[in-house]
């Protein structure tokens, strides 16, 4: 069963707003089959299945609903927004908490995986190195890390501009993807605007194993470094 065990939690990412927006955006299913194909390209199918796996910014926790349909089962997730996380149904651990200030233990996860959560954060680069750095302390020394985040491609500009303008009110889901936009334009534009410093930090602190630019995301897997 799912345990909602509160450690802190003085801000939320996200307001009513968005996680409205959010709901017209994409429903449950189709995020949870969004997830799957973003782990094959990871190379999912390889993973050893009694890894000690933990989602961060796991939101309402549909990464681990398809993680679990994958076979995994040694699941954590991890999030600021407790409301998020009591919509989660599924049997893995799941805990409100800050992911710069992760009260898992050293070297107990095999995987830390985070599928736009980074790109909330309000400081950076401060508030990224210190989410890095959380993860890698709590990774064991073999362990992977997995990243997908907005990336300022070409192809997102061109989504930006679409949804600017007035052919948003042609299509809900472009609509709610400019809701979305709004209302965490601040972080959000100045993820974007950081590429370098981003890949920096990661390359300070992982290896990485695989990466690419495509469609408006960076994926990313990385093992720690000593």
């Amino acid at each position: 069963m799912t345990t909602v065990r509160t450690i802190h939690s003085s801000e939320r990412c996200c307001n009513e707003t968005w996680e409205q927006a959010f709901t017209r955006f994409e429903t449950p299913s189709q995020e949870v089959a969004k997830f799957h194909g973003r782990l094959s390209w990871f190379g999912v199918e390889d993973w050893p299945q009694d890894a000690e796996i933990v989602e961060l910014f796991c939101g309402r926790g549909n990464g681990l609903i398809a993680l679990a349909e994958l076979g995994f089962t040694r699941l954590t997730g991890v999030d600021l927004s407790g409301d998020l996380l009591a919509q989660y149904t599924g049997d893995a651990q799941t805990y409100v908490c800050d992911a710069r200030d992760l009260s898992l233990e050293s070297n107990s996860q095999d995987i830390a995986i985070v599928q736009g959560g980074l790109h909330h954060l309000p400081n950076l680069p401060q508030d990224l190195e210190r989410s890095i750095c959380e993860a890698k302390r709590i990774l064991r020394p073999a362990g992977m890390m997995v990243i997908v985040e907005p990336w300022d491609t070409p192809f997102l500009r061109m989504v930006h501009a679409a949804s600017a303008s007035p052919m948003r009110r042609l299509w809900d889901k472009l609509d709610a993807f400019q809701v979305l936009y709004e209302n965490e334009q601040q972080t959000y534009d100045n993820w974007r605007a950081r590429p370098q410093e981003i890949l920096g930090i990661l390359d300070k602190h992982f290896n990485a194993h695989r990466q690419r630019t495509a469609w408006g995301k960076l994926f990313y897997l990385g093992t720690p470094k000593p």
